[in-house]
């Protein structure tokens, strides 16, 4: 029997094999691999994980709805202690209350996503499903990069090793436990409250509490710390504070804390805006094609990663552009070709611009609309004005990439809401679709980030003794 079998199998090869090898494409180019059904698995696979933190440390605010849209917080400002005792029977001057405002504007932040039914109908992956998913990440990492967007705008600046300024930054200019005793300790000079701290104001002591406190490290008073996860990784290279980060495992409080060390409990967070300084992009000056002045201009060219717009890679400033001509006048600049990066233009008359360029290449809708803002990688765009306001970044110096760590107390910011973040979810037929062949995944939400006190948070500057990327690898940003 087996070999009755064999013998049928030979059989069948021998005339299986010569169709095979004899087969040629027919007259539209199809081969037999054509017949060949593809595998999609049904999971999709995971995208890169960000760490939100900054968001849950900004103090509740709200905005009653039909109010406006400005928010003012006020701060009464403690009295100047008596210099003197009283004289007998005389009253003292008395002293004047002073008060400080800061005010912030809620805006209005949303994106959508549209899903025709035919694609949503035809592909492996239900499309909608996968744009309600897409959008609920898309929401918060908008909130979380704003939030950090406007605390980097933050006036208590230092840099490490007591450098003058982040260009004066080199590549050893690590963040040590020096700078951080540094901040932590001016915080503590000035008085700025700290999470979980005791705010009575009698000088009594209750001591059953102190020791308390004390067995569980997790509710001492602390500042907080938001920092690059590389910067992190500078700091575990010091055994003490990697020792103290390991016994603070235990007593995590907040979304990824690292631990405690010198008062300041530290959470990473690998959307902290980083700058990278990159050599100095010029431009081509023309007596035509634009409407700028006879002058001599500068301009400095931004990168900032698609998925984020934050602008990361720091073009030096260009030299001197001179533009002739009766007012008529534009610069042309080639863009640096660099995959997944959009780019800024910014132009002034001085070695530091401060305003966007205007250009035909930028957004045609929005607020920056006609502004050499998102631009594509590797273009040529013309210059033809001077836009909106806007100050870039500073320049790291060439080749040094800078990460800012973020210190503050209790009430050094606050997240103000207007509407909380609203989803829509739109699948039905309506008259600018009456045969509902689109669907829609929406969120907007109204808020805004708002600095209660400056003196109550701080940054330091500082370089990585690891870089942003792979040793060995092709990936990149």
């Amino acid at each position: 029997m087996k070999a009755l079998l064999k013998n049928m199998w030979l059989s069948l090869v021998s005339l299986i094999s010569p169709a095979i090898t004899n087969y040629s494409p027919g007259p539209s180019g199809q081969t037999i691999a054509n017949d060949i059904e593809l595998h999609i698995a049904d999971e999709v696979l995971r995208i890169a994980q960000r760490q939100l933190v900054a968001y849950q440390f900004g103090q509740p605010l709200k905005i009653d709805k039909n109010t406006g849209v400005n928010y003012t917080a006020t701060r009464y400002e403690r009295l100047p202690l008596p210099f003197a005792p009283l004289s007998e029977g005389v009253a003292a001057a008395g002293e004047s209350i002073t008060i400080a405002q800061v005010s912030a504007t809620a805006q209005q932040w949303g994106d959508l996503v549209r899903v025709t039914d035919v694609a949503d109908m035809t592909i492996k992956h239900p499309l909608f499903k996968q744009a309600i998913r897409l959008i609920a990440i898309q929401q918060p990492e908008t909130i979380e990069r704003n939030v950090l967007n406007i605390l980097l705008t933050g006036t208590q600046v230092n840099y490490a090793n007591s450098k003058a300024n982040r260009a004066a930054l080199v590549a050893t200019d690590v963040m040590t436990p020096v700078e951080i005793s540094k901040i932590v300790g001016s915080l503590e000079t000035f008085g700025a409250p700290t999470f979980n701290g005791d705010e009575r104001i009698d000088m009594m002591i209750d001591a059953d509490a102190r020791t308390k406190a004390s067995s569980k490290p997790g509710i001492m008073p602390h500042y907080v710390a938001l920092i690059h996860p590389l910067v992190a990784q500078d700091l575990r290279q010091n055994s003490t504070i990697a020792t103290a980060w390991s016994y603070s495992d235990i007593n995590r409080l907040y979304n990824n804390d690292l631990g405690e060390w010198g008062g300041a409990r530290f959470c990473k967070t690998n959307m902290m805006p980083y700058w990278t300084g990159v050599a100095a992009v010029t431009g081509t000056p023309a007596t035509t094609g634009g409407a700028l002045a006879a002058n001599t201009y500068y301009i400095q060219v931004t990168g900032a990663p698609t998925a984020t717009s934050v602008e990361q890679r720091i073009y030096q400033v260009s030299g001197a552009l001179t533009v002739g001509g009766s007012g008529a006048g534009s610069i042309s600049v080639t863009l640096p070709t660099l995959a997944g990066y959009v780019f800024n233009v910014y132009i002034g008359t001085t070695a530091s611009p401060a305003n966007l360029g205007l250009s035909a290449s930028g957004p045609s809708t929005g607020p920056l609309a006609g502004n050499a803002t998102q631009l594509a990688s590797g273009s040529t765009v013309v210059i033809t004005g001077t836009g909106v306001a806007q100050t870039p970044p500073a320049a790291p110096a060439t080749g040094v990439t800078v990460f800012p760590t973020l210190f503050f107390g209790m009430d050094a910011y606050g997240q103000v809401l207007l509407d909380d973040v609203e989803y829509n979810y739109l699948q039905g037929a309506d008259k600018s679709d009456p045969m509902n062949q689109t669907r829609v995944v929406s969120w907007k939400m109204m808020y805004g980030t708002i600095i209660l006190n400056n003196a109550y948070m701080a940054r330091t500057e500082a370089s990585s003794a690891f870089s942003v990327g792979y040793t060995a690898g092709t990936a990149s940003e």
